[in-house]
């Protein structure tokens, strides 16, 4: 390997063991739920899901599991916050 290179994967590996260093802004993931498949995004800082529930109650278990999953790279407002939009 090219010596740039290791200097690059292990700056890489430094990078990986301080999570400090990134915030999430935003993002879409397939979530695989018991019953189905769902949609969740983190936009505008604001939480979306597919399923029924969030539509209602504008949160679900899918949101607050990325939350739980992300906190270490979320901003602090989308890991604390319960409530979140339903809209759009």
């Amino acid at each position: 390997m090219q010596s740039s290179l290791i200097g690059k994967v292990e700056k890489a590996k430094r990078y990986a063991e301080e999570p400090d260093r990134v915030t999430l802004s935003e993002f879409a993931a397939d979530f695989r739920g018991e019953h189905s498949s769902y949609t969740v995004s983190f936009k505008n800082k604001k939480w979306h899901c597919t399923c029924h529930f969030f539509s209602q109650r504008g949160l679900c278990s899918h949101t607050m599991a990325l939350q739980r999953l992300f906190a270490q790279v979320l901003p602090k407002e989308a890991v604390n916050s319960s409530v979140t939009d339903s809209s759009g």
